[in-house]
């Protein structure tokens, strides 16, 4: 059985930071692309960063650039999103997401994702 976990999310000040974790379990993490994506109370699910299971490229959305960086630890079969410079505007609930139909790449877009995690929840605030 498939399964993604998330940990590591948690109360933050503005400029802090936080490293999340999503370990997989179920599959082989690296041979597919995983995503992280974000939802704030109101507003609709969007893309923060995702990895190749080819390769390993990485993609990241335009309000995280120069502040997330994505990485994978295949030995731990787990992927990170570390975040660093944190804003009020990131928080949300983080999840990570599997996408194991179709291509290997790296898209944003979560209806090209088939295998979620629960979400870990990430409030940053002073």
């Amino acid at each position: 059985q498939l399964q993604l976990v998330e940990s590591g999310g948690g109360l933050v000040q503005p400029g802090g930071s936080l490293r999340l974790s999503c370990a997989a379990s179920g599959f082989t993490l690296d041979y597919y692309a995983i995503g992280w994506f974000r939802q704030a109370p109101g507003k609709e699910r969007e893309g923060v960063s995702c990895i190749s299971g080819s390769g390993g490229s990485t993609t990241y959305a335009d309000p995280v650039k120069g502040r997330f960086t994505l990485s994978r630890d295949n030995a731990k079969n787990t992927v990170y999103l570390q975040m660093n410079s944190l804003k009020p505007e990131d928080t949300a609930i983080y999840y990570c997401a599997a996408r194991t139909k179709g291509f290997r790449s790296c898209v944003l877009s979560h209806d090209e994702y088939d295998y979620w995690g629960q979400g870990t929840q990430v409030t940053v605030s002073s």
